[in-house]
């Protein structure tokens, strides 16, 4: 009998393969830019809806919600719809989301509209990372950094649009009008040079069918590690929650900064992570996933830990830039790892983390700002270092090496 799943084809044009991963890069530059686009208008959104720091990070940590809520459809609505259709189709309504957040006339109705941007992340997500993986089974050498690389390119590209919207005080819903266009018609563009057909059964799926005896056994110590990598992801996630959700606010409140000014908290972290993500392949392919984490997460504790000990704007700046640089590789990390857990079928471990890891996006919000309304944002914001802390303390669950990727 003929099986009627999809296999991935193991011979690609050069050229057909290029396109592929450039098309996968301009996904996850939208997905980066989006976003970021409105993360300079916060300040005038609070206070615009006059609302409590405590408010406020209840809003924004519908996002991840949101990302919760909608996570686990992601693997099937990939299997259904193809990950190229899904993240294209994704980035569009994240894009709208965000624009209706930012002329939201309530907190109720930004809460709902960053709800349901949350959502739609959640699984452009899982659909982008789904096909850069794809995509770097063909090119049969890591280069999922390279994608998260191109992400802080447009978070950083997203952000300076921001800032420089807030400080020429161009009205918020023209200004993410013309994002959600324009980068809407960039990710149309790029979709036909996406991967074709259906997503591919992997062949090592029959092998692990048949091991499954072992792996149940082995069940626990799985569920362990992926707690344990789900606990880096969270790491990752608190850190740039707070670039996200915090640094301009800071900046503006606390240190007095410009709008435009404090824009650059944020521009700065993603900044840096880029950097690291640049890099950050051959960082792990020479030193291991493990020491690349453990180093991370001490940079980035010490970093954001000395700028808040001695606040200033450039010493604030400085450290949400070493925070950036220091969780750079450690999501993808965690993603890959999870991808490649014996005992669970490809796309598993990615989907479980990709889920899980929204939980530092859903908690950091509300308590910072409940720990700011009741002491400074200055205290809430030691969730920085206590999340470096936490990627050092889970990272012997890294490989020292990475897995080889399948032939």
């Amino acid at each position: 009998m003929t099986s009627s799943v999809s296999v991935e084809p193991t011979e690609h044009s050069a050229r057909r393969l290029g396109q592929a991963r450039l098309a996968v890069s301009v996904l996850f530059l939208t997905n980066g830019a989006m976003f970021a686009n409105i993360l300079p208008h916060y300040p005038a959104i609070k206070d615009g809806l006059d609302l409590s720091n405590a408010a406020f990070g209840v809003s924004v940590a519908a996002f991840p919600l949101g990302a919760i809520t909608a996570g686990l459809a992601s693997g099937a609505l990939v299997r259904r719809f193809r990950s190229s259709r899904v993240a294209t189709v994704g980035t569009w309504f994240i894009g709208l989301s965000i624009l209706l957040a930012g002329i939201a006339p309530s907190w109720a109705v930004l809460t709902v509209t960053l709800f349901l941007a949350g959502a739609m992340d959640a699984i452009t997500d899982v659909a982008q990372n789904s096909h850069g993986l794809r995509v770097q089974r063909l090119y049969k050498r890591s280069i999922l950094n390279s994608f998260h690389a191109v992400w802080s390119i447009g978070a950083v590209l997203g952000g300076l649009m921001g800032a420089t919207a807030a400080g020429l005080e161009i009205p918020r819903g023209l200004h993410l009008a013309v994002s959600f266009v324009l980068f809407s018609a960039l990710t149309l563009t790029c979709y036909r040079f996406l991967l074709p057909g259906a997503e591919p059964a992997e062949p090592e799926d029959e092998a692990r069918d048949a091991a499954a005896p072992v792996a149940r056994r082995a069940s626990l110590v799985t569920v362990g590690i992926l707690a344990a990598l789900v606990a880096i992801g969270i790491a990752g996630a608190l850190v740039e929650d707070a670039g996200s959700t915090w640094a301009a606010v800071y900046l503006t409140d606390a240190l007095g900064a410009t709008p435009t000014v404090a824009g650059l908290g944020f521009v700065a972290l993603v900044g840096l992570q880029f950097v690291g993500r640049l890099f950050g392949d051959r960082l792990v392919d020479r030193f291991g996933q493990r020491a690349v984490a453990q180093t991370g997460g001490a940079l980035a504790a010490v970093g954001m830990g000395t700028a808040l000990l001695f606040p200033s704007i450039p010493l604030t700046i400085l450290g949400f830039g070493l925070a950036g640089l220091g969780v750079a590789t450690i999501i993808p990390a965690a993603m890959h790892s999870a991808d490649e857990l014996p005992g669970l079928r490809r796309g598993t471990g990615l989907t479980v983390i990709s889920w899980l890891l929204r939980l530092g996006f859903l908690l950091s919000p509300p308590i910072v700002g409940a720990i700011a309304d009741a002491s400074s944002l200055r205290v809430g914001l030691i969730v920085v270092p206590l999340a470096g802390i936490l990627a050092l303390l889970a990272s012997p669950v890294l490989p020292k090496r990475v897995r080889g990727l399948p032939s």
